[in-house]
């Protein structure tokens, strides 16, 4: 009976350990200084520290594939959406294991946005409808014909799956929002502005904490990165003090750690470096930031998913 008990321990053991939190998984998905057209990936179980898991682990058969954003359907699948800078078109990629990655298409917007606020090319009114471009650089545009969509976004709300694009006719750009129409991700809504960030902001990125939804978006005259708040995810939005990140710093990415602390990474694009800072209380005050150590200087504008390890 003694050598039964001690065997029914032994074999309990290692159940008991593996109830134990397992911890998460962060992965980074990036284009690099080294090409703007192969998307890496990284794996990390801290959020701190990354190493390579595949480089050059996909590349899109045209366009580049910059500014990548990484998400896991509900399907168990994947996704990537990254900017083409292949005029009004932004990519998407699958994945069953987030290194092997499979090109789905691109989604076309090239009409969605006469009037669009702030996004004149700073040359006075042209005849609409047969330029790229009208308006003045800081009134509407005068065109319907979208040229440059940027920097996709994936943002989940419960059983919604949006991404935050930004789009121009021309000139500078503003937050739109689009939203998948069905599971397969395939068919869209016509993008919708973000009320209350206005013109002249890109990288637009989107969390909720609670109740509230953070934006976090580049100013492209100032040159940084700013922080606002809404009850909804389309606003109307308004700017509350931002970290002391910095000036030229884009890309923000952010993820939440253990403990309910929020990390945001920025691209320090001008000094060639990749910071971050983090916030203990719900994303109202940040630390200073500290630099990323083993991707600085490799990584670009990157997107960052954590999942159950």
């Amino acid at each position: 009976m003694v050598l039964l008990a001690v065997a029914s321990l032994l074999v309990a053991a290692p159940a008991s350990s593996a109830a134990a939190p397992a911890g998460w998984i962060y992965t980074m998905v990036a284009f690099s200084n080294a090409s703007d057209r192969d998307l890496d990936v990284y794996r990390s179980s801290d959020g701190t520290t990354f190493t390579p898991e595949r480089t050059s682990a996909f590349r899109p058969p045209s366009g580049l594939m910059r500014d990548p954003s990484i998400f896991r359907h509900i399907d168990g699948s994947y996704r990537l959406t990254y900017t083409t800078a292949d005029g009004a078109n932004i990519g998407f990629a699958r994945s069953p294991d987030r290194v092997n990655w499979t090109f789905t298409g691109t989604q076309p917007v090239p009409f969605c946005c006469a009037f669009m606020p702030g996004t004149g090319d700073g040359k006075g009114p042209r005849i609409p409808f047969f330029s790229e471009s009208a308006g003045f650089a800081d009134g509407p545009s005068l065109s319907p014909f979208v040229t440059k969509a940027w920097a996709p976004e994936w943002f989940v709300d419960g059983d919604r799956v949006h991404v935050v694009l930004s789009l121009s006719t021309g000139g500078g750009f503003v937050p739109y929002l689009m939203t998948a129409l069905d599971d397969s991700l395939s068919s869209w809504s016509i993008p919708v502005p973000l009320d209350g960030i206005g013109a002249d902001h890109i990288d637009t990125t989107i969390v909720k904490v609670g109740s509230t939804y953070h934006a976090f978006t580049k100013n492209e005259t100032k040159k940084f990165v700013e922080h606002a708040v809404a009850p909804t995810v389309l606003g109307p939005y308004r700017f509350v003090a931002p970290g002391a990140w910095g000036s030229m710093v884009e890309g923000p990415a952010l993820v939440q750690l253990p403990n309910d602390v929020w990390r945001i990474y920025l691209d320090a694009y001008i000094d060639g470096k990749y910071l971050y800072s983090d916030s203990t209380d719900g994303l109202a005050t940040w630390s200073p930031v500290q630099e990323l150590p083993g991707v600085s200087g490799t990584a670009r504008h990157f997107g960052v998913m954590r999942e159950p390890a």
